[in-house]
């Protein structure tokens, strides 16, 4: 099964260092693969240097892209991890 979800980065740091790390090990606890979508450019979520190399912006969007068998939890999980602003006060 392959799921899809685009969302919008709002945090102010954007995918910064410790929000990579955050995204990262989410992805880590799913079997399904996950990918980041950035434009023309594409990241194994699993990687915090690949999330990095997105240089992922405020306002930037991505789609969270999963194939697998809880490819559905996992694209939930990190859509709302990403949504919730990777959990900063800011």
């Amino acid at each position: 099964m392959e799921i899809s979800q685009t969302v919008i980065i709002e945090n102010k740091l954007g995918l910064h260092a410790r929000a990579a790390t955050k995204l990262a090990q989410l992805a880590q606890k799913f079997s399904a693969e996950v990918t980041i979508i950035q434009a023309d450019k594409k990241a194994n979520a699993d990687s915090v240097m690949a999330l990095l190399m997105l240089a992922s912006n405020q306002g930037k969007e991505v789609t969270v892209n999963a194939t697998g068998d809880d490819a559905e939890q996992a694209v939930k999980s990190i859509c709302e991890l990403i949504s919730n602003k990777f959990d900063e006060s800011e």
